[in-house]
């Protein structure tokens, strides 16, 4: 039988604003894929990752210097809203785009497309200032992860809500979160990890905290259905 929405885009199914993040985030992996091989720019190109990360990452020592000197240029400024969107590989990248759009798509059918937005960038941010807080040495800070990590951290807000209203127990919310972080532990122990989990769990907790503000009907939501369980 012949299914009326087969010709459908998959896409047409997640908010607009899920799709455009992280399509800025894969077609930046994609031009550098291709000055990487060879197909864009010349042979200048094959330098175009390391050049965009020297420029646009997040480097501790330079927020550092910043500080230190009271002085905040726009150039470096905004290298805490442009580092989630580079990558070290594709394989970094398409896992970054890959929970985006999945969760994502939880999150931004519930929240505004603002809201959606501030989880990703404020998590990002934070997440940026806690690694450079505990992370002070010369280690770059790249990718979409603290950002995604919010998302997660929003999600989980959205299962502890709903959890704690029909009376269950709200920890199991807390699930996805606590897998995560056993795969990245398992990863880092077989095969070596750095310190990018630092601010990925800030970012995680930037998103799940900033939800009681930005979600729908925010912390009396919370508050309404916690009520409804006495």
């Amino acid at each position: 039988m012949y299914n009326p929405n087969a010709d459908e885009s998959p896409f047409n199914a997640l908010p607009p604003v899920v799709v455009a993040l992280a399509m800025v985030m894969a077609a930046v992996e994609i031009v550098l894929q291709l000055g990487e091989s060879g197909l864009a720019g010349g042979a200048r190109a094959i330098g175009w990752r390391l050049a965009a990360l020297q420029d646009y990452a997040f480097l501790p020592p330079v927020w550092q210097f910043m500080l230190d000197n009271g002085i905040f240029p726009a150039e470096h400024m905004i290298r805490f809203v442009t580092y989630p969107f580079l990558h070290g590989s594709f394989t970094h990248a398409i896992f970054a785009v890959v929970i985006v759009l999945a969760i994502g798509k939880a999150v931004g059918e519930v929240f505004s497309s603002f809201a959606f937005l501030a989880v990703f960038f404020v998590s990002s941010i934070v997440g940026a200032l806690v690694f450079a807080t505990l992370v002070p040495q010369e280690t770059w800070l790249f990718g979409g992860y603290p950002g995604a990590y919010g998302l997660i951290g929003a999600f989980t807000f959205l299962l502890w809500v709903n959890l704690a209203a029909v009376g269950a127990n709200s920890m199991r919310a807390f699930t996805l979160i606590g897998i995560l972080l056993a795969v990245q532990l398992v990863f880092g122990v077989l095969f070596g990890a750095g310190y990018d989990w630092i601010a990925d769990v800030a970012g995680f907790v930037t998103g799940f905290l900033l939800s009681f503000i930005v979600s729908p009907g925010g912390w009396q939501r919370v508050v309404a259905k916690l009520r409804q369980r006495r």
